[in-house]
């Protein structure tokens, strides 16, 4: 993989991201990424902001790379989680989850990288024009919170390529070194991995839910929550549950009562280890997930897999 945009932009050695995920991109999984030469992410969807600090102290203890903060737009101290990341000196800032105009303008810093994630040419022309430097177009198949508009990573990644002029990272349902070389042919010029890398050694999700990604087959993510937040997730009894009942056209109101508010599911399957009854987010790319190795082992891994499905395209 060689030097580009994004790793001119990012400061990264390889144009590769890790995914901020609620709950499991924690400074363990993020430093070890950041020391592999990628862009480590700490995902804040689930953090206090004293946990924020904390999280952001130990990465510059751990590492001198650079890292990035991921920061959903839904939750309402959004804006103060950035402020207190570039306070405490992170360059890298990567918005999801809401309108770019309604943060972008107030974290703009000369020296302050901002990544936007989007799920349409639509909204990447937006955070295009509020100032993101770089975006990461996610497709359908991703892992956690999804788009309405179900675009597919294949179809989406060359339409945004020919809307903006700045870098598009691709996302969603990419898993190795074949899924990199597939992306960049329709011009991306990094990638954003997720799911690949709850199955490592440094991810602090529970070892159930490692073990449950390495089973997981191809048709074994589905999506859920269509009249709620629709989430994919490896399938389990919850989950089916839930399915069951939007078959039936359950109301939002009947549909909240089956996920119950006694128990936060995301944190039961993630941390806690619950694979029945816990939701386990996960994107199509979990049936590529054969082991659980070091992130160190997993990147050089990518890398000699993206080198030999370059070398090996058969001539068209």
């Amino acid at each position: 993989m060689r030097s580009n945009r994004v790793c001119n932009i990012t400061g990264i050695k390889y144009p590769l991201f890790q995914g901020g995920m609620v709950w499991v991109s924690d400074w363990n999984l993020a430093s070890a990424c950041s020391n592999a030469g990628i862009l480590g992410t700490i995902g804040t969807g689930g953090m206090t902001l004293s946990e924020v600090e904390t999280n952001i102290s130990k990465m510059f203890d751990l590492t001198c790379n650079p890292f990035a903060v991921n920061i959903p737009l839904i939750r309402p101290n959004a804006e103060e989680i950035g402020h207190i990341a570039i306070e405490m000196g992170v360059k890298v800032i990567i918005t999801a989850a809401g309108n770019p105009g309604a943060i972008i303008p107030k974290l703009k810093q000369s020296d302050v990288t901002i990544i936007h994630v989007v799920p349409s040419v639509r909204g990447a022309l937006k955070a295009e024009h509020e100032g993101a430097d770089i975006v990461v177009c996610e497709g359908y198949e991703a892992g956690g919170h999804n788009s309405p508009h179900e675009i597919t990573t294949i179809a989406l990644v060359p339409q945004v390529v020919d809307s903006v002029d700045i870098p598009v990272v691709a996302a969603g349902g990419i898993a190795d070194g074949r899924g990199i070389a597939a992306v960049m042919a329709l011009g991306a010029e990094g990638v954003q991995m997720g799911t690949r890398f709850i199955a490592t050694k440094e991810c602090n999700a529970h070892i159930n839910y490692k073990k449950k990604l390495v089973d997981a087959q191809d048709t074994e993510t589905c999506i859920i929550g269509r009249k709620l937040n629709m989430l994919r997730v490896l399938k389990n009894n919850f989950a089916q549950r839930i399915l069951d009942a939007e078959i039936k056209g359950a109301s939002k109101e009947e549909l909240l009562k089956i996920i119950g508010s006694d128990v936060n599911r995301n944190v039961s399957g993630a941390i806690d280890g619950n694979v029945a009854e816990g939701t386990l987010q996960a994107g199509q790319s979990a049936g590529l997930v054969k082991d659980i190795l070091s992130v160190e082992d997993l990147v050089d891994s990518i890398i000699y897999e993206y080198g030999k499905a370059v070398t090996g395209l058969p001539v068209f």
